[in-house]
């Protein structure tokens, strides 16, 4: 099925970059605990080219629904849930470009441009990882001084920024 391997390719990247999950699992695993993954949550911009629609993409294919829209005016964010019966929940949320500053703006977007097309035009964006190229660690301070959740980001691109454990299973 689309959705499961989707799943598989966002947990063997997040595990990839955080090893202690591993251990984690294993921990439960040795108290008989049943895993079952809650929801998986991303991190993107409002832009067209990466925001919410083109992230959402994929799992819209595999059978996923939109459940849900939240907004966080204090984060300055936007968020959709999806869900697919017996899969993990979806969230995605976007940074609302607009509602910062016009330094940040331009240099978001600058980093967006230089995203190379193929990622762009892929389904897969949602995997990619880090898109934006290389950049100094003055843009990196510039963008977490304002926004935490625009560094994170530009540092880690496309990938599940957490999975969760369900504690009702």
């Amino acid at each position: 099925m689309i959705a499961k391997q989707l799943f598989e390719t966002l947990w063997e990247q997040y595990a990839a970059n955080n090893p202690s999950v591993y251990k984690i699992h294993r921990l439960f695993e040795s108290r008989g605990e049943n895993i079952v993954n809650d929801h998986v949550a991303f991190r993107t911009f409002n832009d067209p080219r990466v925001g919410i629609d083109k992230l959402s993409q994929p799992f819209l294919e595999a059978g996923y629904t939109i459940a849900g829209e939240y907004h966080f005016p204090e984060k300055k964010l936007f968020a959709r849930h999806f869900e697919l019966q017996g899969f993990p929940r979806l969230f995605i949320s976007e940074l609302l470009l607009e509602e910062f500053s016009d330094d940040l703006q331009k240099e978001v977007l600058a980093l967006i441009n230089n995203v190379p097309e193929q990622h762009l035009a892929s389904t897969g964006l949602i995997h990619s990882g880090s898109v934006f190229g290389k950049f100094s660690y003055q843009l990196y301070e510039r963008l977490r001084n304002e926004s935490e959740y625009a560094a994170w980001v530009a540092v880690y691109g496309y990938r599940a920024n957490h999975f969760t454990i369900s504690i009702n299973h």
